[in-house]
């Protein structure tokens, strides 16, 4: 479906010189000699990057509808990550590099939110929030409670994160998948 500047919406995804891009903001901007443009902030959905770009009023585009889909994750087989949609119990396979650094917060039987433009698959996003068990951390010692302190502690999926002193094996912890910071001990 084409769009013109004039239907610009903050979060509309559109296709320009072959990439998909969310518009994070516009500006209608009407001089007063000249015809008008449109100034606009850009993100580029598969690298996240920020670019800016002025358009001419009327320019058309095509715009591409953004589809999220919740599926729970089953098993990695060292090449791909297999997932099952929860309505249909479809199973679909997706190779690592679609996954990336997604793959690090990626527990058997956790969801996922996967974002499709049309058919294809864009990106791969876990819950934001997630419970892993620490599988490696050294002791923390008694004196050892210096406000603010931490030691670094790997998770059962095999990331490291930073995390107080009290934490031991075997303790579940909370961690917030955007930053991998520690929240709080289940």
């Amino acid at each position: 479906m084409a769009i013109s500047t004039a239907d610009f919406k903050n979060g509309m995804c559109i296709d320009y010189n072959g990439k998909l891009y969310t518009i994070v903001e516009f500006q209608h901007v009407k001089p007063g000699k000249g015809g008008a443009f449109v100034r606009t902030k850009l993100r580029d959905i598969k690298t996240g990057r920020v670019v800016d770009y002025t358009f001419n009023a009327g320019t058309k585009f095509d715009s591409v509808r953004l589809e999220t889909k919740k599926m729970q994750y089953l098993y990695t087989d060292g090449s791909d990550y297999h997932f099952m949609d929860n309505d249909t119990y479809e199973q679909l396979a997706i190779n690592a590099e679609t996954v990336g650094d997604a793959a690090q917060w990626l527990k058997e039987n956790d969801e996922a939110s996967l974002l499709y433009a049309g058919d294809e698959l864009i990106s791969l996003e876990p819950q934001m929030f997630v419970e892993l068990e620490v599988t490696e951390t050294e002791p923390g010692f008694k004196g050892d409670t210096v406000q603010g302190s931490t030691k670094p502690a790997t998770l059962e999926t095999g990331v490291t994160i930073q995390v107080p002193m009290f934490i031991e094996i075997g303790d579940v912890l909370q961690v917030d998948t955007r930053d991998g910071r520690f929240i709080k001990r289940v």
